[in-house]
């Protein structure tokens, strides 16, 4: 994959990171504390992350020191 094509995945999953960030804290603000979904939510939160810092080392060049 070229850079360009890597830095447009790396939007999206961010994206949909910020997306997940909106959906959690609309989960606790209208104080449906459904523990299973906050769960759910968050772990998928966690592999988004992930996913970017793996997406992202491929945008920094291996160098040996």
């Amino acid at each position: 994959m070229n850079d360009f094509s890597v830095q447009a995945r790396l939007a999206e999953l961010r994206q949909e990171h910020r997306d997940l960030d909106a959906a959690i804290a609309a989960l606790v603000a209208s104080g449906d504390m459904d523990q299973l979904r906050m769960a759910r939510l968050k772990r998928q939160k966690l592999r988004l992350k992930d996913e970017i810092s793996a997406w992202e080392r491929q945008l920094v060049p291996d160098i040996i020191a």
